[in-house]
């Protein structure tokens, strides 16, 4: 049987990865932040929202211990985390500044890859946080990246369809070129190691995929050296599999699909036991927990399920769940309800509305100090650690960090206030104010697609292509469309 134990909706955007380690769940999304839970309750912890990373937030993954985590985004970087205290160890940046789509931490916490929508790998010394080496395909996004066991091999697969092994010296050691003729969306190692002949290892390898004409699945593939082996063809769900992972025995495979379900298989026998349909959206991430029968799913909903697994997960769905404590929620709704108050027009609330937001956040020590430096919305927006510290004299580091958090949270709600997603820049989530048209057709906030260009080699964000010139074209239709959307809400 499998039930539902709790949701978690605290991310605002599309939830993109999750992961267990022992006492933990960390998850992550286009709103740009990291949530970090305690695995004994879900309850968040303290230091959490991680707001580190400048865009989307695409993968996250524990170290073994579990006291370091490694975060991936559109802003070229790989930020390692402190599950202590959620302080930055390191910021990782990917050669070329290419948006990082995918990072994986070998079992042993001794390399960490990174992989990047241009197709450059970068293998790191995850101790020092030194860069030893890059390679990569070229023309093509890698998306999925998996260490086997002994953490010598890892293998990686791309929206062009190939699954790719390679050594510690980025050497192929095989590759199948059509693994998946519409992408391979991820993939991941057993946790076991098989003997074989002559004592060679036999990692098993699932890698989730788009596939064609209706049909869904998983194919499993066992690695002999320079060879790719098919073992089963998994098709129990209807539409493109997105994400895939395998309990900590190796016995129980689960994945999430474009057609919003979850399936957990028998791993060994390619049995499906089981198929949960709770999202009401794409399903986006999953994993097992590494001690406990937990399994935790992500969503384009916005939403984390947290499953509990029993008798082999062999009995039927329970459509209900316990929900989050009443009280928790509760509070929860509630200040996201005051953060949202005026969610588009923050840039131009009074000095009155900002003091207001004060009190509603618990912070209502500060408003004389804002109205002394007459701090209105557009201001409040701008806030930096520096202007915290040396404008308003605010010396308490965790006061500043507070703050900034929920300011961050102010401008994320726009992405869940029913905005059209038409007027949302692609490479910020915010509602835009000078829109533009790039080379790619698409439509940008100006300042946010010139710093882009001006650090990621004139490549579009949309498409990773180049753009064949820096013009950008004042979109004028679509300014009045947001400022009508605007005056309307």
């Amino acid at each position: 049987m499998a039930s539902l134990v709790c949701t978690l909706q605290d991310h605002q955007d599309d939830v993109n990865w999750c992961s267990f380690s022992a006492k933990l769940l960390a998850t992550c999304s286009g709103d740009k932040t990291v949530r970090v839970y305690s695995t004994r309750d879900f309850s968040e912890l303290p230091f959490s929202p991680l707001t580190g990373h400048g865009y989307s937030v695409h993968c996250v993954c524990f170290s073994t211990c579990g006291q370091f985590l490694a975060s991936c985004s559109t802003d070229a970087t790989t930020v390692v985390w402190s599950t202590v205290t959620g302080d930055i160890e390191a910021v990782l940046e990917h050669p070329g500044r290419s948006s990082v789509r995918i990072c994986a931490l070998s079992p042993d916490s001794v390399h960490l890859v990174s992989g990047a929508s241009d197709g450059t790998l970068a293998l790191w010394d995850f101790p020092s946080k030194r860069l030893l080496r890059t390679g990569g395909v070229s023309d093509t996004t890698m998306v999925a990246c998996s260490f086997s066991p002994c953490s010598q091999i890892f293998a990686t697969g791309s929206t062009y369809g190939d699954l790719r092994l390679w050594d510690l010296d980025l050497n192929q050691l095989g590759a199948e070129k059509n693994a998946h003729d519409l992408g391979v969306s991820c993939c991941t190692f057993a946790p076991s190691i098989l003997s074989g002949q002559n004592r060679q290892f036999h990692p098993l390898l699932c890698p989730s995929y788009q596939p064609s004409e209706g049909l869904s699945g998983q194919i499993c593939r066992s690695f002999v050296p320079w060879k790719l082996q098919l073992l089963s063809t998994l098709t129990g769900q209807s539409a493109p599999v997105l994400c895939c992972s395998f309990s900590s025995d190796g016995r129980l495979l689960v994945s999430g699909s474009v057609d919003k379900s979850v399936t957990i298989y028998d791993a060994n026998n390619a049995v499906l036991l089981h198929t949960l349909t709770h999202h009401e959206r794409y399903v986006t991430a999953c994993c097992f927990s590494p001690v406990s029968p937990l399994i935790a799913t992500g969503s384009m909903d916005k939403s984390v399920n947290i499953w509990r697994l029993e008798d082999g997960c062999r009995g039927t769905e329970q459509k209900g769940g316990k929900s989050l404590p009443e009280e928790s929620a509760q509070t929860s709704s509630e200040g996201q309800a005051s953060a949202s108050r005026s969610k588009l027009l923050v840039a131009d609330w009074s000095e009155e509305d900002v003091s207001e937001w004060l009190v509603e956040e618990g912070l209502q020590g500060l408003v004389d100090r804002f109205k002394a430096n007459n701090m209105d919305g557009s201001e409040l927006l701008r806030l930096t650690k520096e202007t915290l510290a040396s404008e308003l004299g605010i010396e308490s580091v965790g006061l500043r960090a507070k703050l900034l958090r929920k300011v961050e949270e102010l401008k994320n709600d726009s992405v869940c206030s029913g905005i059209p997603d038409e007027f949302l820049c692609p490479i910020t989530r915010e509602l835009m104010k000078e829109p533009v048209i790039a080379a790619d057709g698409y439509s940008y906030e100006r300042e946010a697609i010139q710093i882009w260009i001006n650090t990621k080699n004139r490549s579009s964000p949309m498409t990773n292509l180049p753009l064949l010139t820096t013009l950008l074209t004042p979109n004028h239709t679509l300014k009045m469309a947001i400022s009508r959307w605007k005056t309307s809400h």
